[in-house]
C-alpha cells in the first residue's frame, strides 16, 4: 500500500513555498522555518495565499506530490497535480459505470448504506457510553429513524430516490447531533448543519476536518488511477472533486464528526480557537486549525481492523483501502463496492 499519512500542512498566510535540493523549504519572511525531503511526502496542502516557486512545482510533479490551495477557511481553491498515469482501461471502466444508471445506481447504494450504517453506529456508541445520563429518547429515536433510512436506501429504485433517502438521513443524524456534545454552552452548541459559510463554532470544525478528508480521498483516487472528478452519487460538475465527495461519505462520521466531538467533549478545542466575521460566517484560527491537523494526524497513525479486508491498516489508509475495493469492483473482480462499517 502506497501511505497516505504524510501531508504537509502550511497555516501560515504568509509563507512561501521553495525548492533546495530534493527538498521542500518553507520561509517566512525570508526566515526558513521548516524543511523536508520531498520524497517524505505525498502532498502539500497550503491554506491562505502561500506562494510556490516554480521549482518548487516541477520538483513535486516529478515526485508526484499535489499541492492543494485552499481559503484560510478551508475552501478548495485549486491544485497542481502530476501528469495522470492511471490505467486508461480502469478509467474506461469507470466512465462505462457512470454512463450506466443501473450501475451507478449499485455503487452509490453501497456508499449511501456505509454513511447512514456508520452514522447510525456514532449514535449507538454515544448510547452505549453515555444513555444513562439523562433522557437520551432524541437520540433512541434518530438510531431507530436511521435503521429505517438505511433500508430504504438498500431498496432504492433510482439515483434522486436514493439522494432523497440520504437527505432524510443526515436531517435526522445531524438533529440530534448537540446531544452528542455533553456540556453544550452557547459558543459551541450546534444548531443544524451550515457551511459555505459555516455559522458556528461546531460547523467550522465539522466543515474542516471535511475538508481534510476530501484532500485524502482525491490523493487516494488518484493514487489507484481512478479520476476523482466523475462519481456515483454525486454527479459530474465541472470544478468538483464528485467522486472523491463519493468516497468521503462513508468515511467522515467515523474519520471526522467522531474526531470532531472528542476534540470539543475533551475540551481540546473551545471558543478561543474561533474567528466571527463580519459576513456572519465562522472560521478556525490560525491557532485552531494547528490543534485539530496535529489531532488530525495523530488519528491517521492508529490502526483500525478492516472488516472486508481482514487486515490491521492505519487509519489514514482507509481512503487509500475504499478506492483501491472500487477498482476491483470496476475491473469486475468483486461483484459489488463494500463500503467501510463500523462495528
Amino acid at each position: 500500500m502506497r501511505r497516505l499519512l504524510n501531508t504537509l500542512y502550511v497555516l501560515s498566510t504568509d509563507a512561501y513555498l521553495g525548492k533546495d535540493g530534493e527538498n521542500v523549504v518553507v520561509r517566512v519572511q525570508d526566515e526558513e522555518k521548516f524543511r523536508i525531503p520531498v520524497h517524505n511526502l505525498e502532498g502539500i496542502v497550503a491554506f491562505g495565499y502561500t506562494g510556490v516557486s516554480p521549482a518548487l512545482m516541477h520538483l513535486c510533479a516529478e515526485h508526484r506530490v499535489a499541492i492543494s490551495f485552499l481559503s484560510p477557511g478551508g475552501r478548495f481553491l485549486g491544485r497542481v497535480v502530476f501528469p495522470t498515469s492511471g490505467n486508461v482501461l480502469l478509467r474506461k471502466r469507470q466512465y462505462a459505470a457512470y454512463d450506466s444508471e443501473s450501475h451507478s445506481l449499485g455503487i452509490a447504494k453501497n456508499l449511501v448504506v456505509g454513511k447512514i450504517a456508520n452514522s447510525r453506529a456514532v449514535l449507538r456508541r454515544f448510547l452505549r457510553d453515555h444513555g444513562q445520563d439523562g433522557d437520551k429518547s432524541e437520540v433512541e429515536d434518530a438510531t431507530a429513524s436511521l435503521t429505517r433510512h438505511l433500508e430504504s436506501a438498500a431498496q432504492s429504485r433510482s439515483l434522486d430516490g436514493l439522494r432523497g433517502t440520504e437527505g432524510e438521513a443526515a436531517r435526522a443524524y445531524y438533529g440530534v447531533f448537540n446531544h452528542l456534545i455533553l456540556e453544550p454552552t452557547g459558543s459551541l452548541e450546534f444548531r443544524g448543519r451550515s457551511r459555505r459559510p459555516p455559522r458556528d463554532p461546531v460547523n467550522a470544525l465539522l466543515s474542516f476536518l471535511y475538508t481534510l478528508l476530501t484532500h485524502d480521498c482525491v490523493a487516494a483516487l488518484e493514487t489507484v488511477g481512478l479520476d476523482p472528478q466523475v462519481g456515483f452519487l454525486h454527479r459530474v460538475r465541472p470544478g468538483r472533486s464528485s467522486l472523491a465527495l463519493d468516497l468521503m461519505e462513508e468515511l467522515r462520521p467515523y474519520l471526522a464528526d467522531r474526531l470532531a466531538l472528542t476534540l470539543i467533549n475533551n475540551r481540546q478545542v473551545t471558543a478561543k480557537e474561533f474567528i466571527q466575521k463580519e459576513s456572519g460566517g465562522v472560521l478556525l484560527s490560525e491557532q485552531g486549525r494547528r490543534l485539530v491537523i496535529d489531532a488530525w494526524q495523530r488519528r491517521k497513525q492508529q490502526t483500525v481492523r478492516h472488516p472486508f479486508l481482514k487486515e490491521d491498516i492505519e487509519v489514514g489508509l482507509l481512503p487509500y483501502a475504499q478506492a483501491m475495493l472500487l477498482t476491483r469492483h470496476l475491473r469486475g473482480d468483486l461483484e459489488a463496492y463494500p463500503p467501510y462499517l463500523l462495528r
